[in-house]
């Protein structure tokens, strides 16, 4: 009980990843946008974001001919477009793909887009989002394929940009974290660490100069412990091996390059 009572109590002060959260990237938001102007010809300056964090949408300051392109909390939907309807403002509204039409949006003059585009929001809420909109005319839902294209392709751009920015680092033979004592599990391989021979660290000397820490610390070991963890790695490690045949293949190609050069 009281394991469990400190759990709900250390849960109270985690941030939620909720969908009334979801901060749309950027470069998300502007594939959208660029669409939906292109698609029912919306006029960019027109454009009005409500949904700011801290913002009232029904208080807002809507000047004339205002269209709403923004990302609302999806737990109120159907209240928003109920109010943007009878005032006759025209909008464009991130909305959940799987609960679309469960929120009695399908009111006379909504449309609703449904598209297949897993977007994450920069609070590091995933969710599948589709689209409500006062635009389609009699149409109450249609499938968006190019805006989904269009939303698949540059969340996958912003990936691949994320991915070149993690800087990835290797350690001495002489530390061993948890994290690699993990994988040690999973793998299958014994390795044990006596009391005498270890010493609890929280970074390398190599590290204070750019300011890193080893994540979760980690434990320096003696020479010993360090050479039967390399040797403990080297036995799980399955080294692919050239045949002869492949060995004459290098070796007339290195001739070759000779030759040429």
């Amino acid at each position: 009980m009281k394991e469990k009572s400190y759990e709900e109590f250390v849960e109270k002060f985690k941030p939620k990843k909720t969908t009334d959260d979801c901060y749309t990237p950027p470069g998300i938001y502007a594939v959208v946008r660029d669409w939906a102007c292109k698609e029912y010809g919306i006029d960019p300056d027109k454009i009005v974001r409500p949904f700011y964090p801290g913002g009232d949408y029904e208080h807002y300051d809507y000047p004339e001919g205002a269209v709403v392109l923004d990302n609302p909390p999806f737990s109120i939907l159907a209240k928003i477009t109920a109010f943007y309807l009878e005032r006759g403002i025209p909008f464009f509204l991130f909305a959940p793909s799987l609960t679309c039409f469960s929120a009695r949006t399908c009111e006379e003059g909504t449309n609703h887009l449904i598209c297949d585009a897993n977007i994450v929001y920069e609070n590091g809420a995933v969710a599948r989002t589709s689209f409500v909109t006062s635009y389609g005319g009699d149409v109450v839902a249609q499938t968006a394929p190019e805006l989904t294209r269009l939303i698949n392709e540059e969340a996958k751009r912003q990936l691949r940009e994320t991915v070149k920015e993690l800087p990835k680092y290797s350690y001495p033979d002489h530390v061993v974290t948890s994290a690699l004592m993990q994988k040690y599990a999973r793998y299958g391989i014994d390795f044990k660490v006596p009391r005498g021979e270890c010493v609890r660290i929280g970074r390398l000397d190599a590290q204070r100069p750019y300011k890193k820490e080893i994540f979760g610390y980690g434990l320096l070991l003696s020479d010993r412990l360090a050479a039967e963890k390399a040797a403990a790695e080297r036995a799980n490690t399955t080294v692919w091996t050239l045949s002869d045949r492949e060995k004459q293949i290098a070796k007339e190609l290195s001739q070759a390059e000779k030759e040429r050069n």
